[in-house]
């Protein structure tokens, strides 16, 4: 049961902005461009933090659209509960398309076993990146927009990874900002999945989140993969906020 009342969207959305930064960041008012070469919408969009700042919407959409582009990134803008609604009415207008329907979810951070063969690594270090690649079966110019992106992250991070009879059968990562613990790059070998190997990777980022100091733990579900939400839910997570993604281009 959480004791105190969970951080506000503000919050948690600015502690995702550092556990999750862009490599080229331009701030317009309260609006946010991030660009990172194309790895994650996230880390590629722009956000509004302010309900209020809606001045010159149209404007600002295309000036936003053409600096991503400039920067080999498609348009992006990622929609929270700040967004003005002036700037959803504007994207509507012009014709930009819902995408991924996902929720934030949230807890209060409590005592969780570490797997005890669990890894914590470096971001960097090659076994973690490794992993990563081999799960999520990247190539290695993905991998290469993945490096470049953890290379900037600049608060306290690790890389975990779950081994079986000597071989990564699951990994993820998790930062720490304003004591806020976010969870990313979640996934698990695909031929060995229900064997709550997620589960011990979470728990495993989790023990080490609250040794150096957080006490709330915030990811990013998407709102069709209920699988993940019963996971999340079995660990204490609870639905704070919708948000989702507009892109150019009518719905299909």
């Amino acid at each position: 049961m959480t004791q105190f009342p969970l951080p506000s969207v503000d919050t948690f959305e600015r502690a995702g902005l550092e556990c999750w930064p862009g490599i080229d960041v331009k701030w317009d008012g309260n609006w946010v461009r991030r660009a990172a070469g194309g790895y994650t919408k996230r880390a590629n969009s722009v956000q509004c933090f302010d309900p209020n700042d809606d001045a010159d919407v149209e404007d600002r959409i295309i000036g936003a659209s053409s600096w991503l582009v400039v920067r080999g990134v498609k348009p992006v803008f990622r929609i929270t509960p700040l967004s003005a609604p002036a700037l959803n009415e504007a994207l509507d207008e012009a014709g930009w398309q819902t995408i991924d329907h996902s929720y934030l979810y949230a807890m209060e951070l409590g005592d969780h076993a570490p797997d005890p063969k669990g890894r914590l690594l470096p971001l960097l270090d090659p076994a973690f990146l490794a992993a990563q690649q081999k799960l999520q079966g990247h190539d290695d110019a993905m991998m290469a927009r993945m490096t470049a992106l953890l290379a900037v992250m600049a608060v306290p991070a690790t890389g975990i990874v779950i081994e079986r009879d000597g071989q990564a059968v699951a990994a993820g990562l998790m930062a720490i900002s304003n004591g806020i613990v976010i969870t990313g790059n979640v996934i698990t070998d695909p031929t060995r999945r229900r064997q709550g190997l997620a589960g011990a990777m979470m728990r495993t980022g989790l023990h080490w989140a609250r040794e150096k100091g957080a006490k709330i733990a915030a990811l990013n579900v998407q709102a069709d993969n209920l699988g993940a939400q019963g996971l999340y839910q079995g660990l204490g997570f609870a639905h704070q906020y919708d948000y989702s993604y507009r892109i150019p281009g009518a719905a299909k």
